[in-house]
């Protein structure tokens, strides 16, 4: 299955972006627009002499809540009627490496959330489930990262943006793999080599391209958007020094570290 993303070289003075499509621990560098059909330059370069980016630059990162089955019927939530959504911000957005740390002055629980992302690969607005496909470029792997003690902390307002806005909370990548069924996958989280989720995405009560197409009545969607399907059972708090990694075979695995916030940061 092709899978995508975006690199540097590390070493060089600012060394421009590159596309490539991955093969066998191989960039294959292509140039023009990864959505518009992108051509190979014949460049090569060994993964292990890049940088790894975020894969897509969406302009919305969407979250969904309650959305398995398994993890409704443990909290006696109920089968919503409608996808329940979320919002990320730009600069929540991180990668494969990147270190999570929680907001300056915040001491309660920061949560790890294996999750498939959906990438949109076309413009589509109010669009039908059979539609919905057609939008869908690739699929990629997110941990949807919670200050979790933040979501109720006023009782008046329930803060699912600050909760989950935070610089960083957005992880997703390292690659988008196309040509897959999404109702095969598996996503596991493994936090210091402990297994902690492991959960079918067939378990969903709304499917990828159903989210899409509910999405879609709602608002735009636009090439390089992200739409996190939501998590199941077995998300756990991260404890400072920990290693988090979300697998999803057939699309890659995604690694952070957790650590508290650097103390200039605290200071602010």
């Amino acid at each position: 299955m092709p899978r995508w993303l975006k690199c540097r070289r590390p070493d060089v003075c600012d060394a421009p972006i590159r596309l490539g499509r991955l093969e066998d621990d191989q960039v294959h560098v292509h140039e023009g627009d990864l959505f518009e059909a992108p051509r190979p330059t014949g460049e090569r370069i060994a993964l292990d002499e890049v940088v790894r980016l975020p894969p897509c630059e969406p302009r919305k990162f969407i979250g969904l809540w309650n959305n398995f089955r398994a993890a409704a019927d443990k909290g006696n939530l109920g089968i919503p009627p409608e996808p329940l959504y979320f919002l990320k911000p730009a600069t929540s957005f991180a990668t494969h490496g990147a270190t999570i740390r929680p907001p300056p002055g915040y001491d309660g629980r920061v949560v790890f959330e294996g999750e498939l992302g959906i990438v949109i690969g076309r413009r589509g607005r109010a669009l039908t489930p059979e539609q919905a496909r057609d939008c869908i470029f690739g699929y990629t792997v997110v941990n949807d990262v919670t200050a979790l003690d933040l979501i109720n902390r006023d009782a008046s307002f329930a803060q699912w943006t600050r909760a989950k806005g935070a610089d960083g909370f957005g992880v997703f990548g390292p690659v988008i793999a196309t040509g897959l069924d999404p109702q095969t996958l598996v996503v596991r989280s493994i936090l210091n080599g402990r297994e902690r989720q492991n959960y079918p995405v067939s378990d969903a009560i709304f499917a990828p391209h159903e989210v899409v197409a509910r999405l879609s009545q709602d608002m735009t969607l636009e090439p390089g958007d992200l739409i996190a399907l939501g998590t199941s059972l077995g998300a756990a708090p991260m404890k400072p020094g920990a290693t988090i990694e979300i697998v999803i075979d057939g699309i890659g695995s995604l690694v952070n570290t957790f650590e508290l916030p650097q103390a200039a940061e605290t200071a602010q």
